[in-house]
């Protein structure tokens, strides 16, 4: 069964480009890059060659990329190395929406005696930046508030909130794993300080990311060892990886555009003929627009169970998600949801799809249909 697969905000396939692009480095070009013959001097060309490339979309300076194994990595770096560079102060300021890799990090400094602002969302999930101004504190070192939110897609103001740093000497990081495949991301406009990106969010493998930092900002290891990622982060760098990631990011900026419009216009349509059937129906995050992620679609159901309806498309050819992926084996309902208080008979009935460039009309009529007819 090849089935439908609608669940892009979870991880995405590797384009042909991008696996074409990786194949030599798996195979002939194979050696290390801190080695001193060819095969390994080249392969660091290749990995600094990578950095500018990626660096140019973001508009960014090539030596403030430095690659990871992921969003993961990066989102528990930026924080814990703020926090563990300077022993001053001790407060971190971010939203009760951020991914768990966010969250568990915060709790992690807490429990070293850290205090966190968990900041409240409005029912779109937007944060207010009067509140967070007013949470800033001389003990402050750190905001990390998420760009665009993985569950509901909303897409924060997030550079009114880097200016709001700037202008009162505070870091700010943002997780911008969800952005980076739809949002053009600009970090000197933005007044963005550090900002992590994650490679399987657009086409790339899974297992690459990275962070940016920006130059000036002090920030502790987390991985100690050799000297690599200028001395910030020891490994032996995955070049295939690395090379895909920046192939796979040149082609979803290129592209980014044209997709957007059409994603969002398919989410409209596909969101219109699943209401026109079962109005009592809840759409959890913005209005599908500008102030959304395009092809993200969280909705619920009164009085349903949204993980066996997941399970039901599942055997229907249909995949999709109940929240985020990193979360999928709690019986909880999401921590995303309770903060924008969806209501306890909807929020157990809760799906999300967020389609991709490949979903055809065809396949958005096969979707709407079973759906309904399934609630029904």
């Amino acid at each position: 069964m090849k089935g439908i697969y609608i669940d892009n905000a979870s991880t995405t396939s590797i384009r042909s480009e991008v696996f074409e692009a990786m194949l030599p480095f798996l195979k002939g070009e194979y050696g290390n890059p801190s080695s001193l013959y060819e095969i390994g001097i080249n392969n660091k060309k290749v990995i600094n060659q990578c950095r500018k490339r990626i660096a140019a979309l973001l508009n960014a300076k090539g030596n403030e990329i430095y690659f990871c194994s992921g969003g993961s990595e990066a989102n528990n770096w930026a924080i814990k190395g703020t926090a563990f560079a300077q022993m001053t102060k001790r407060e971190i300021i971010t939203t009760k929406i951020e991914h768990h890799s966010i969250l568990n990090s915060c709790h992690f400094l807490e429990k070293l005696g850290y205090k966190i602002h968990y900041l409240d969302v409005d029912k779109s999930g937007f944060i207010d930046l009067k509140s967070l101004e007013k949470a800033i504190n001389d003990n402050t070192f750190l905001v990390t508030v998420m760009m665009a939110n993985n569950e509901i897609g909303t897409i924060q103001k997030i550079k009114e909130i880097g200016k709001l740093c700037r202008k009162r000497n505070v870091l700010f990081h943002t997780d911008a794993i969800q952005a980076a495949p739809h949002l053009a991301i600009d970090v000197e406009d933005m007044c963005i300080d550090l900002l992590s990106i994650s490679g399987h969010k657009f086409h790339a493998p899974k297992g690459i990311g990275c962070l940016y930092i920006r130059n000036g900002v002090t920030i502790e290891n987390l991985i100690h060892g050799g000297n690599q990622e200028k001395e910030k982060r020891a490994g032996t760098e995955n070049v295939a990886y690395i090379v895909g990631m920046a192939k796979a990011l040149e082609l979803v900026s290129a592209e980014m555009d044209f997709n957007s419009k059409r994603e969002r216009e398919l989410v409209k349509i596909l969101f219109k003929k699943i209401k026109d059937n079962i109005p009592d129906l809840k759409l959890n995050g913005p209005d599908i627009g500008e102030d959304r992620l395009p092809g993200n679609l969280n909705i619920s159901f009164k009085n349903q169970d949204g993980v066996q309806l997941a399970f039901e498309l599942n055997k229907l050819g249909i995949f999709v998600s109940t929240g985020s992926a990193c979360n999928s084996g709690s019986i909880e309902p999401s921590h995303v949801l309770r903060a924008i208080d969806v209501p306890d008979d909807y929020i157990r009935g809760t799906i999300r799809m967020t389609i991709g460039k490949d979903l055809s009309m065809e396949d958005l009529e096969f979707i709407a249909g079973k759906i309904v007819s399934l609630v029904k």
